[in-house]
């Protein structure tokens, strides 16, 4: 790939961050209309989301590898008419595709929202203090519902991004960040006749919201000339082998995302247990680490699709390049986010901390956003290299090498940090950055691993 591959990874992977970055807007402007509330609101209300985020990183994992899936079809027989279109057995393949991941969706969806209410109720019992708790709780059963028009929306956004059509989602997950505000200020202060439900408001406006969502972007599609031939959602139709290979495609993938997330979630249970400020602040830099963090979620998705159908045509041997082009641009942008950091964190941090509100926590928050620098090299890098396994058919390692990342060297090194040495909520967030940066190193190998056994099948087959 030269300057020509750098466009089409761009074209394609910056659609995809700006969706990613306005469904995150949308828990930032939960998180910004918390502030006003107060610090347990923010502390009670940033762990709501951050468990709720935990369950829908994962049902979205269980679903992400339909953009792989529809790509590989599509390029397998763009290969076969030798033009840029698909021929009608891809046509017929991906539409099997699409009304299996519905099917599945809705099934991963049920299961997400028991536990989110389950985590719900357990949450005295994981050491959070009883204000928190019940404010967070209210928050957690609202959120629930919201899980299925979510996942459902994932399905027609990866049917839409392996079709290499990702723009079509952006506008309306726009729109929607001003939906969202809007129904926060109703249902938080009761406007309109409205009942007033505080935090809770917050979790019910963000669920109305994604309803909202589906139904604008299901119509959107349907009006797609390119989409529109290929759409099919009549779940109740879906075939019993393609919903078999979506789950196995899928689960490595759900456990992948599930361990990335878990590590953080537990990381905020553990700050939780250093009190509300510290809680309210590490809440506040990790958010703002979620929001740099799309980007690289839009260039590993964009590499991955590119990849997924290069392999569809036969065409393996691009994998370096695409790798290099997609590490190359997230570097860069997390050198010029950290120099943000650095130089102007209160301005950062401002959009979440008001008035006498963020005195308390601003300091603490200010200081780990030197750890989410970190955190951000090692994370973005680790999620760009999963994706390019995934374009390359492997969904297992990158499963492989989090377990061992996150849980066998992670977490220990929260506990050990926190702890034993005696650094606090500063110990959790070194622990936190030593995971990532454990699993990047892991994936890096592995990856390299897979190019060579690549070039050595093509050694011997020429």
């Amino acid at each position: 790939m030269n300057r020509t591959g750098y466009r089409t990874l761009v074209a394609l992977a910056a659609p995809i961050a700006g969706v990613q970055l306005a469904q995150v807007a949308l828990t930032s402007v939960d998180l910004a209309m918390l502030g006003l509330l107060g610090v347990p609101a923010v502390a009670a209300g940033g762990l709501a989301i951050l468990l709720y985020n935990q369950i829908r990183t994962m049902c979205v994992g269980m679903v992400t590898g339909i953009g792989n899936l529809v790509a590989t079809a599509a390029g397998a027989g763009e290969q076969r008419t030798g033009t840029g279109d698909p021929d009608d057995r891809a046509r017929d393949e991906i539409r099997s595709l699409l009304r299996s991941a519905l099917l599945v969706a809705t099934l991963t969806a049920a299961v997400g929202a028991g536990v989110l209410c389950g985590l719900a109720l357990a949450l005295p019992l994981l050491g959070q203090k009883p204000e928190i708790a019940a404010l967070a709780q209210s928050m957690m059963f609202a959120l629930a519902g919201g899980l299925f028009p979510m996942v459902w929306l994932n399905v027609l956004r990866q049917f839409a991004v392996g079709l290499r059509r990702p723009g079509s989602l952006l506008a309306v997950t726009c729109v929607s960040i001003a939906v969202n505000a809007a129904c926060n200020g109703a249902f938080i202060y009761g406007w309109a006749g409205l009942p007033r439900l505080g935090v809770a408001g917050v979790g019910l406006a963000t669920t109305v919201v994604q309803f909202f969502t589906l139904a604008v972007f299901a119509s959107t599609i349907r009006r797609d000339p390119a989409l529109r031939p290929m759409v099919s959602l009549a779940a109740w139709r879906a075939d019993p082998a393609v919903v078999r290979r979506i789950l196995r495609h899928g689960t490595p993938i759900c456990f992948t995302y599930g361990s990335e997330a878990a590590i953080t979630s537990i990381a905020t249970l553990l700050m939780g247990a250093f009190g509300p400020a510290m809680l309210a602040a590490s809440n506040v830099a990790n958010q703002l680490a979620y929001i740099v963090y799309q980007c690289n979620i839009g260039l590993s998705q964009g590499s991955s699709i590119l990849l997924s159908r290069a392999v569809g045509q036969g065409k393996p041997q691009l994998a370096p390049s695409i790798a290099r082009h997609a590490l190359t641009l997230s570097w860069t942008l997390m050198a010029i986010v950290s120099l943000g950091y650095v130089v102007i964190p209160q301005a950062m941090l401002w959009p979440f901390l008001h008035d006498e509100t963020g005195t308390a926590v601003l300091a603490t928050a200010s200081t780990l956003l030197l750890f989410a620098i970190a955190q951000q090299y090692s994370k973005g890098t680790q999620n760009i290299l999963v994706g390019l396994l995934r374009g390359l058919g492997d969904t297992v390692s990158g499963l492989r090498c989090t377990l061992v990342g996150y849980w066998a060297v992670g977490v220990p090194a929260m506990v050990v940090c926190a702890y034993v040495f005696g650094w606090g909520g500063w110990g959790v967030w070194t622990g936190l950055c030593v995971g990532f940066a454990a699993t990047a190193v892991l994936l890096a190998r592995r990856f390299r691993g897979s190019l060579v056994q690549d070039a050595e099948f093509v050694g011997q087959r020429s």
